[in-house]
Order: C-alpha cells, then structure tokens, then sequence
C-alpha cells in the first residue's frame, strides 16, 4: 500500500503543472552584467520570483522586464510586477513587505508587439529582496530583463569634527 501511494504522489508531481518559478541572481548587489534574468511561464497564471541580496545600507535598484510577442500566444495578460523586501530570509512565506508596485506592464515605445513593466526606488539593506511577476501567459509566453544595484552614498564619516560641534553652541 505505501508503494502505491509513493507512486501515486511521484505521478501527480510529475503531471501538475508548475505556475511558478524563482529565479536566482547569485551575485550580490547584482550590476547590469549579472542582474540578467528570463523567464518562460508559458501558458496559465503564474507568480515568478527574482530573488537578489543586497549588502549595503541605502541601495538604489533599477529592475526592468520585457516580454515580446510576435504571435497572439506570446502576450502575457494582466502582467505586473512588484519589489519585496524578504525580511526574513524566506521568500512567500507571508511576512515579506512590499516596497513598490505592483506596476503594470505597458506598450513597448515605437515597438509594435512588445510590452514592458520596470521602476527604481531605493532599499534599505542589507538583506534579501525579489521582484515578483505576475501573469496569465498565453501559451508561448516569455519574458527576461534585468535588475542592477549600486549604493548611495551616506555622509562622510568625521564629516563633523569635535571643533565644529563646540561652534555650534558658541
């Protein structure tokens, strides 16, 4: 009995379609050279995820997807995009906060058969944040972009010295 209701959940795992997908960007503070991510949800609603790290305290991001659809199957419905902060550590798990979005995706500009969803903002590190796709593929669908970093700087250390406090009270 325990053999057949092994293969009974092996089967149904291997025929269930997947609606989701998470998408790793190995590198920390991801540059436009290693922020590049694709995707191919194909047909149905999907819930992808581009998880990145960022190890500075103030980090400007700039995250951009593009879907283009030369056939009708191509077009990706409802598409939309959002930043989460993976407080932590875990992605979905019900207490991670959203930061901007959700956007919705737009016509490409003087490209006939394209769409485009992106935005920037700037993230309070460091930690584990995701851009999260969401959509209903129709069928052939497919989209890559690309999410880039860089840190903001802060004030200088020892931009105040014990003199020019002393000032300030004279």
């Amino acid at each position: 009995m325990r053999k057949l209701l092994l293969a009974g959940v092996a089967l149904l795992a291997l025929t269930t379609a997947s609606n989701a997908a998470i998408f790793n960007i190995a590198a920390p503070d991801p540059t436009s050279v290693a922020g590049n991510f694709s995707l191919t949800p194909g047909g149905g609603a999907f819930n992808d995820q581009v998880t990145f790290f960022v190890t500075g305290p103030s980090t400007f991001t700039i995250a951009n997807a593009t879907n283009v659809f030369p056939r009708t199957t191509d077009f990706i419905t409802n598409w939309q995009a959002s930043i989460w902060d993976a407080v932590d550590l875990i992605v979905g798990n019900g207490n991670d906060v959203l930061l901007f979005g959700p956007q919705a995706a737009s016509s490409c500009i003087i490209v006939p058969s394209c769409q485009i969803v992106g935005g920037s903002g700037n993230l309070n590190g460091p930690g584990l944040f995701y851009a999260d796709f969401t959509g209903i593929g129709g069928g052939t669908s497919g989209y890559s972009g690309n999410i880039s970093t860089f840190a903001v700087p802060g004030p200088r250390a020892g931009s105040f010295s014990l003199a020019s406090i002393v000032g300030l009270f004279k």
